[in-house]
């Protein structure tokens, strides 16, 4: 522990509960990503889609998340996030139903619009409360905030497992995980941090100004939010290769069999959860600058080790170095990200570089399947590296902001 955390006073009661509350609200996230991937298999049967169009409607599905948070970051920003919360999680809840009725692939379009939206809008605004959790805090507890989403879609997994096997139908199935989901998302909403509006309303009009820092220059906001989100970016995209190509890489290059191929996107996933429980207390000590430049580095060297390592053995182990590498960087960027902007505005420039995320998390699948057309999947496997290395020499170009970085070196 560093002697800035072993100073801090102990949180209230109310800003627990306001953490409690962001958990329950990335928990539920996870889970309803978790509700609409389990039954990917039964739905593209019902609908007669095949993968091809699989494709099309996952890209509906994240330009409505897309559109979502950044309409959502100007709503926080005037309203404060719990409502974006709110309206999101009945629209996400509205696209669960929606999904599990459809009888064609028009109407699972418009159902995987909608839940977008709605998924996009909780996304955007359990991030903001979570920025704002961890600032009151005064030490890093984002990357935490970020396991619970993994947990929630592990149990969402397993609940959705447990249904499909009772051959239940869609409709209820669905309807009963996305019930789970509103009633966790919304039950949280008491506890969570009230706008920055409520906060000043609350101090009065004598009281002294609360301890908001000048904003900073446009051009340095500009420059370093340019900055954070080329990383979003590159990050998201290096993270979502292995959601997409992890099982056909060990297929199609070391010629395993499926079942046994998906012990790369399980040891990966494993990682990640363990790493982003443990990242809190790296970037305590070492400050979030060491957690983005040897993360990088580390993930670097772990997908080095799928591609050149000679037995699938070893390329599980790189993708478990991988997991651990990439897991505490895109907190660390949310923190810096929301911290930019003092005050109300940083929902919104919370929402742009959330975003560029999604952006590279739409385009990843199209250009590393593009780039393996060309060259093999394998060979194709090293832009992610390379993505890792520029992410690690873009991090010493900026100095990350909020807990993370006060806590120790704060440089990157």
């Amino acid at each position: 522990m560093s002697a800035t955390t072993d100073t801090l006073p102990r949180p209230s009661a109310a800003l627990r509960r306001a953490r409690l509350g962001v958990f329950a609200s990335f928990l539920a996230c996870g889970f309803a990503v978790a509700t609409w991937v389990v039954h990917i298999p039964r739905l593209m049967n019902n609908t007669g889609l095949n993968e091809a169009g699989l494709g099309v409607l996952l890209l509906v599905l994240g330009v409505g998340a897309l559109l979502a948070m950044q309409a959502g970051g100007s709503l926080a920003a005037r309203w404060g996030s719990k409502p974006v919360q709110a309206w999101g999680t009945v629209v996400m809840f509205l696209g669960i139903v929606a999904v599990s009725l459809a009888p064609d692939p028009l109407w699972l379009a418009a159902g995987l619009m909608l839940f977008g939206v709605g998924n996009g809008a909780l996304d955007l605004a359990m991030n903001e409360q979570a920025v704002r959790v961890e600032q009151a805090y005064g030490r890093p507890i984002m990357s935490a905030f970020h396991a619970f989403f993994s947990v929630g879609g592990a149990l969402g997994a397993l609940l959705g497992g447990a249904l499909l096997a009772l051959q239940m139908p869609s409709v209820a199935s669905m309807s009963i995980m996305g019930a789970v989901c509103a009633v966790v998302a919304l039950g949280a909403l008491p506890v969570l941090m009230p706008s920055h509006a409520a906060v000043a309303a609350a101090q009065g009009a004598d009281a002294a100004p609360a301890a908001v820092a000048p904003a900073p220059a446009r051009s340095h906001v500009l420059r370093l939010g340019l900055i954070l989100g080329l990383l979003a970016f590159a990050f998201f995209l290096a993270e979502g290769t292995v959601n997409d190509w992890s099982s056909r890489h060990a297929v199609e290059h070391f010629g395993t069999s499926e079942s046994l191929a998906a012990a790369a996107y399980g040891t990966f996933s494993t990682a990640m959860t363990i790493g982003r429980l443990c990242a809190d207390r790296v970037a305590g000590r070492f400050g979030a600058g060491a957690v983005v430049r040897y993360g990088s580095l580390i993930a670097a060297v772990g997908l080095l080790g799928v591609v050149f390592l000679p037995s699938f053995g070893w390329a599980v182990v790189g993708w478990g170095l991988y997991g651990i590498g990439l897991s505490g960087i895109v907190p660390q960027l949310f923190t810096a990200a929301g911290s930019l902007v003092p005050g109300p505005r940083g929902a919104v420039v919370l929402a742009r570089i959330v975003g560029a995320g999604y952006v590279g998390m739409l385009a990843g699948p199209a250009i590393v399947g593009g780039l393996a057309g060309l060259v093999g999947l394998n060979d194709a496997l090293l832009l992610p590296v390379a993505l890792c290395l520029i992410g690690c020499a873009l991090s010493f170009t900026l100095r990350l902001n909020g807990p993370a970085a006060k806590a120790g070196s704060g440089e990157v």
